[in-house]
């Protein structure tokens, strides 16, 4: 069959991977000038360091497929993230951990002793939390919570953490011991050299075509057999119901001599600090050696029209959007949505891959079976 695929990040790229192989042809169109989405990484032009365009992406996972498959495009090297955050002019780790709350309260506790410490401090008169911020104080208190994450969170959304969701905090990381990787997962690491090659790799093959600073109109589709659409949902219908609320990021390029900031990843917590973090690319390449050093100073905003959306908000007024778009899908002939912004939904890489490795078989097993082929193979919602 003849399919067009939307979008050249790890979404298309896998999807295009597997059904090349399966004997299809496939046309991809993408907007940007290269591959990999928001996931693309290149060398520095002057420092010869290794970026990640569109900000830090540390691979990690606890699914093995995953881990394994992604390893067969490219040398993943062992990388452990460790966040470090300033708050009032002092450097914390994160999660918060034994370290952090001994550091924090200056005290000298053991893991039950903190763990008592923490009990005494929480908000026990929050039963079902709410919003974002009571989530917070009923896991960690009021003083951790407006040092580490308030200002941080008013940066990050724009709105202030009581009209966010407590979602977003259901697995508020709180270790009582001194693990400071920023992840739980399994398997962990960055590929020796940037995850653009992985996506070459991907489509690097003979029954895949690339179309770079293409644009794609939904009045395309007739000219395949089936679209797969990664792009944001809201575009493919013109916006003809509002635009969808994503976060955006703007970066503030700096170029140093020797060791900037001494990690990868540094977090400021206080609200009169206008960027969210720094990164220090650098450091996502330990197992190389620069004179100089790139940082990244990086600021959250609204998305507006021309920018390139990162997060999506998901508020109220944005779901109730979001409802109204997928009934429009659902009507659609021809068409399947998928990924982050083709489902409106934030997703880690292992994820995305993971949903476009099960989306390829159902697509070869439906059309095995002559089935017409669905217009989500996850639910947005």
């Amino acid at each position: 069959m003849n399919f067009a695929i939307v979008g050249a990040g790890f979404s298309g790229a896998v999807l295009a991977y597997e059904l090349a192989n399966a004997g299809h042809y496939i046309h991809i169109f993408e907007s940007r000038g290269h591959i990999g989405g928001n996931c693309h990484s290149e060398r520095d032009k002057n420092t010869n360091i290794m970026i990640h365009k569109y900000g830090p992406h540390i691979f990690h996972t606890d699914n093995k497929e995953v881990w394994d498959y992604v390893n067969q495009f490219a040398n993943f090297m062992p990388y452990i993230n460790r966040v470090k955050t300033i708050s009032k002019g002092k450097v914390f780790s994160l999660p918060i951990n034994l370290h952090t709350i001994n550091q924090f309260f200056d005290k000298c506790l053991n893991p039950n002793e903190a763990k008592k410490l923490i009990e005494s401090i929480a908000d026990e008169s929050i039963k079902d939390p709410s919003s974002f911020e009571e989530q917070a104080l009923k896991f960690i208190g009021k003083d951790l919570y407006e040092s580490f994450f308030k200002g941080y969170t008013i940066k990050q959304w724009g709105v202030e953490p009581k009209e966010l969701p407590a979602s977003i905090l259901k697995r508020l990381p709180v270790r009582f011991n001194y693990d400071d990787n920023y992840f739980n997962h399994k398997y962990q690491g960055i590929p020796k050299d940037g995850y653009t090659p992985i996506i070459e790799s991907l489509l690097n093959h003979k029954n895949i075509k690339l179309n770079l600073n293409t644009q794609f109109s939904s009045d395309q589709k007739d000219d395949f057999h089936h679209v797969f659409f990664t792009g944001p949902i809201d575009a493919w219908f013109n916006y003809e119901y509002g635009r969808l609320g994503y976060r955006t990021l703007d970066f503030k390029r700096e170029e140093h001599d020797g060791d900037y900031q001494g990690c990868a990843v540094m977090n400021y917590g206080d609200q009169d600090i206008p960027y969210t973090r720094i990164s220090e690319h650098k450091h996502f390449s330990p197992w190389e050696y620069h004179d100089k050093t790139v940082i990244f100073k990086e600021y959250s905003r609204y998305c507006e029209d021309e920018d390139i959306p990162y997060y999506p908000i998901r508020l109220v007024n944005e779901k109730a959007m979001l409802m109204t778009y997928i009934e429009r899908a659902k009507e659609q002939s021809k068409v399947s949505f998928l990924g982050r912004l083709g489902t409106y939904r934030y997703l880690d890489m292992d994820v995305t891959i993971l949903e476009a490795l099960e989306s390829s078989r159902q697509i070869i097993s439906f059309i095995s079976s002559n089935e017409t082929l669905p217009t989500f193979f996850v639910e947005p919602i």
